[in-house]
């Protein structure tokens, strides 16, 4: 039976080297543990529309964001478990919806539109695929995980992200995680969530070590970088064609 999840936190964003990861996992050695999943590989297929409206409505809101995706814990077979999310962020919180099921019933659903069960939180992630008229695959993002939480509170976590990659062909989550890369080598994508105001200790210790925060996405990144690789491609084409052109 699928099993399903909500989430209402507050997440931030931070990018930094691992000089400055060391620094800050030695000050919080004793405090921040590494959680159930440990070391993990995410791999997260985004869904959106045939003109990328739902990243392009995140990457131009203010305040309101809001994306679909279907993730595995590494790379998952056709009878392994998966999740579906709702994800959204309203004034830096986020609300996330999620539910779980075999890869084999999350395909079902995604083609075909049958609603595995009628719960609220599948109902909820129905409406948003039918808003946008079925959103297809539009990217794969994967990324290694260190997870880590707070002792005296496992509701702070903090999570690092290295060697993030993207690809926008072959989106099969069961194919692997190949991607190009989104981040230079040694640079790691740090997220704190917590359901209120982080632990004292650990927000001094982001001062004195100048950790500020990131608006850093993985997704609006990808997309931002293949539009950009898109212009320049159509670039070199046409300059090449004046070339010839002149050349006659």
């Amino acid at each position: 039976m699928e099993t399903a999840y909500i989430f209402k936190r507050i997440e931030r964003k931070y990018l930094l080297d691992e000089v400055t990861k060391k620094r800050l996992l030695q000050r919080m050695k004793g405090e921040l543990l590494l959680d159930e999943y440990g070391k993990s590989t995410i791999c997260s297929l985004y869904l959106d529309t045939p003109d990328h409206r739902i990243i392009r409505s995140s990457i131009d809101a203010g305040a309101y964001k809001e994306k679909l995706r279907l993730r595995s814990y590494g790379t998952p077979k056709t009878d392994s478990t998966v999740y579906l999310e709702l994800k959204k962020k309203y004034q830096g919180v986020v609300y996330k919806r999620r539910v779980s099921l075999l890869l084999s019933a999350a395909k079902l659903y995604l083609n075909g539109g049958v609603l595995p069960e009628a719960g609220q939180i599948w109902r909820e992630i129905d409406y948003a695929m039918r808003f946008y008229r079925w959103p297809k695959p539009a990217m794969l993002i994967s990324y290694e995980r260190e997870a880590y939480t707070w002792a005296d509170d496992p509701n702070f976590r903090v999570t690092f992200d290295s060697a993030a990659r993207a690809r926008q062909t072959d989106l099969l989550l069961e194919n692997g995680s190949a991607g190009a890369s989104l981040l230079p080598v040694g640079l790691d994508l740090m997220e704190v969530k917590s359901l209120g105001a982080m632990p004292l200790s650990f927000a001094r210790s982001l001062n004195e070590l100048s950790i500020t925060p990131s608006s850093f996405s993985k997704y609006g990144t990808a997309y931002t970088r293949s539009l950009v690789t898109t212009a320049t491609s159509t670039e070199t084409i046409l300059k090449g064609g004046l070339k010839y052109v002149s050349n006659l």
